[in-house]
Order: C-alpha cells, then structure tokens, then sequence
C-alpha cells in the first residue's frame, strides 16, 4: 500500500474512532435526561455566576405562551461553548419554574465534551428530527438554532449578523407540529473568542462533515490554549456581557394565511431577528464590556 494511502486510511479509521466515542458518550441525549430536582438546587449559584462573569440580561420572557408547546429560534454564539443556551435556560426556569419542560437542542459534539455534561439535565439534548418532534408533541418548549456550526463558529467580525445559511427546517417543524415561533436574540457570545474563521475547506478536506457531521472546523484564539483549533475540549470563555431578548411569539397561520409559504416565513423571523441584533449592536458601546 502507498504510503499516502496508508495514512489516508489511518486518519479515515482515527475519524470513525472519534466518531464512535462521541456517540458512545451522548447515548441518544434524550428527553428523559431533564431533570428538574437538579435545575432547582444548582439554579441559584449558576444563575449568580452567569450574572458575575457575563453580567447576563434575559429580556422579553413574558414573550413565550404560558403554557404549552413552542418553538424558539435562536442565533447562536460562542462556538462548543455557548453561554447564550445555558443561560436562557437558567432564565427559562427561573421565569415559569424548574417543572415546565423546556429542551434545547444541541450538536452530539457538544453533549460529548464532560465539563458540559450538565447540560443534559438542564434539557440539552442531542438535534435529532426525533428528539424535535417528540418534545413539541410532549407539549414541551423547544429552542433550536437553525445556522448550527455554520453560524456559531463565524468569525468575530461578523458577530452581530444572523446567519442561518439559508436552513429553512424551524419553519417546516413549527408547521408540522402546529405551534407558534418565538424568535430569541441573543449579543454578546461571539465576544467570549478571537473567532478567526469557520475552517469550512478545512473541514470538507478533512472529511470531517461524513465523520462527524461537521461542516466547520473554526479557528480562534481562546484561553487556555492560545491557537484553538475545533474547539473539541471547549475553552473558557471570556467575560463578555450576554444580552438576550425573546420577541413575541408568531403564529404562523394567523399571520401568513392557511398554507403558509416557507420561504416567505423564513425570510421574515431572520429580518424581524436581524433588526433585534441591529438594535442590540447599537446600544453596546464596547466588545466584551458590552
């Protein structure tokens, strides 16, 4: 065997061995792992610290119905270690109480990292259609972020835009499931990182997105390790103040007729949620001090 091809195949079985320790770790992810009686007793202390170290501000939650399910759609920032999902979790409970079901899908790269492991039990569970449609038929509250890695590993100059890359799937999902879109704007993440670029040839040339369903491979500059490539062991982010604001909730029916077109939907809650970032960008007078 050529010696090119070797190490071809070598870094092809080193990809599938990764892969597999990913899936052992995040076993389904389910719906089953919430648990309230945690979110109670830890609450206090890790809504005191998100309060210290990012000087988090959760705007807009009277937005979200009482009761039943909803789907909230997010931007998303921070790369593996996103404060804005902890943290909207953390006010969610606080706000309607540990009891109302609340999940928030995640990449499995993410629910693999130990130091998150905590997430699950706050309602991170892995984005599977599955998981999706079993929460919303639940009557659960649902967040998800449509531009994934391709938005959470931009880089830092393009930290107050709204980018989906055109995944359109929240809007088939809220119409299938019937329930309303709630629109959740968040500011400050992409500041928690020198985020350089998304290392998108990167991660096509290192096949990473057939391996681990990872179209990215971004690069940054975070603490502890300097040069972080992938950001596969997290980092610790910098003390960036969190804005989030949750807009009220569209019923897509009431407001796009009986046979709602997807594309329309679409490209109303990114300009509704653009204009909420324009606003937020506006009012901040610094990076990371906000």
């Amino acid at each position: 065997m050529a010696p090119e091809r070797s190490r071809g195949v070598a870094f092809g079985n080193a990809l599938s061995a990764v892969r597999r320790g990913v899936e052992r770790h995040v076993h389904g992810a389910d719906l089953g792992e919430r648990d309230p009686d945690y979110i109670r007793d830890n609450l206090p202390w890790l809504w005191l610290l998100a309060s210290v170290w990012f000087r988090a501000e959760v705007r807009g939650l009277e937005n979200i119905p009482d009761r039943g399910p909803a789907l909230l759609v997010g931007n998303h920032s921070g790369g593996n270690v996103a404060p804005d999902t902890a943290i909207l979790a953390m006010a969610f409970s606080t706000y309607f109480g540990a009891e109302r079901r609340f999940y928030q899908l995640a990449h499995n790269l993410v629910l693999a990292i130990p130091p998150l492991a905590p997430l699950r039990r706050f309602g991170t569970v892995a984005a599977t259609p599955e998981n999706a449609a079993d929460a919303l038929e639940a009557g659960a509250v649902l967040l998800v972020y449509p531009g994934g890695d391709h938005e959470v590993s931009r880089p830092v100059w393009e930290r107050n835009r709204i980018d989906f890359d055109g995944r359109r799937g929240f809007v088939r999902q809220a119409l299938d499931a019937g329930v309303p879109v709630v629109p959740v704007v968040s500011i400050g993440g992409q500041e928690t990182a020198l985020f350089l670029t998304r290392g998108t040839h990167l991660a096509r040339a290192l096949r990473l997105d057939r391996t681990l369903r990872l179209k990215t491979l971004p690069i940054s500059i975070a603490a502890p390790w300097g040069l972080n490539v992938g950001d596969f062991l997290g980092h610790i982010p910098l003390p960036a103040k969190i804005t989030i604001q949750v807009l009220p909730a569209i019923d897509l029916h009431e407001r796009f007729g009986p046979d709602p077109d997807v594309d329309e939907v679409y490209e109303h809650v990114v300009s509704l949620m653009q204009q909420t970032l324009d606003g937020l960008a506006a009012r901040r007078r610094l990076p990371v001090l906000g």
